[in-house]
């Protein structure tokens, strides 16, 4: 697709940590990776990396990252779609943005089918996002009984385009594509299904947001990533990087995902 070589996008490599690691286990692991990929001269610039830990580790953190000046970025799981009031136990985008997270995953096939969360509610999470500076990794996905009624393409298509019923051609945004079938099974998708996605995912930006946004937004791949098969993706022309899920809690791993460049043949 002409859209996807127009600029370069630096890839992203994301750690979702979901409900693992406390608020000490979370600052060795953090300390442990940024040690690792920097003794291993790792160009940050080149690729970046975010974690996602739980709610209460990010206190933690950001003070980690912060004093040691870390090259790493990191973002909450979720977020609510309301700045404050009587709703209990969930989290704002302005406390996000106060802990100065760059990211937060929206979305997530785990919010959508334990949490009944709506397309609705995804687009107006994105929005409440956006309104606090942080920028959504917005999540689309199939399951299996949807890849075979309606296809590879047309259930994050559709996700897609309701997500963005809000946002405005002067949005940062990313997309994660995760299979909903692939995730956590072992079997992720092919390279070439990703890709196909990948770029329906796109052509939809372009299309609700003009070519320039879709030109720049990073288009990441998620589900059973692990170090043996990331580089394999990363040859596509349209998946920008991985949200990692199982491996991110694996120091060596997660390093060896990021570090994906310097893997025979990539």
């Amino acid at each position: 697709m002409a859209v996807a070589a127009s600029v370069r996008r630096t890839p992203l490599i994301a750690g979702n940590w979901k409900m693992n690691l406390d608020h000490l286990q979370a600052i060795a692991f953090v300390q442990k990776v940024a040690w690792s990929l920097k003794d291993a001269g790792h160009d940050f610039a080149a690729v970046e990396v975010a974690v996602f830990p739980p709610y209460t580790d990010l206190r933690s953190v950001q003070t980690l990252v912060s004093a040691d000046k870390l090259p790493l970025a990191f973002g909450a799981q979720d977020l609510s779609a309301h700045d404050s009031g009587a709703y209990t136990g969930e989290i704002s985008g302005a406390f996000l943005a106060q802990l100065e997270c760059r990211y937060v995953i929206i979305g997530h096939s785990e919010r959508r089918n334990l949490h009944a969360e709506t397309d609705e509610q995804v687009a107006q999470k994105v929005t409440a996002a956006l309104k606090h500076s942080l920028t959504p990794v917005i999540c689309v996905g199939e399951t299996a009984e949807d890849l075979e009624k309606h296809g590879q393409s047309a259930v994050p298509v559709g996700q897609l385009r309701a997500a963005l019923a809000g946002v405005t051609s002067a949005a940062d945004i990313v997309v994660a594509y995760e299979p909903v079938w692939a995730i956590g099974s072992g079997q992720a998708a092919t390279p070439e299904q990703a890709e196909q996605v990948a770029a329906q995912l796109r052509a939809t930006i372009a299309d609700v947001l003009g070519e320039d946004v879709a030109a720049k937004t990073r288009i990441l791949y998620g589900g059973s990533v692990k170090a043996a098969n990331i580089a394999s993706f990363m040859r596509e022309p349209n998946v920008d990087g991985a949200l990692v899920g199982g491996a991110s809690l694996d120091v060596t791993e997660f390093a060896s995902i990021v570090r994906y460049q310097k893997h025979v043949g990539a």
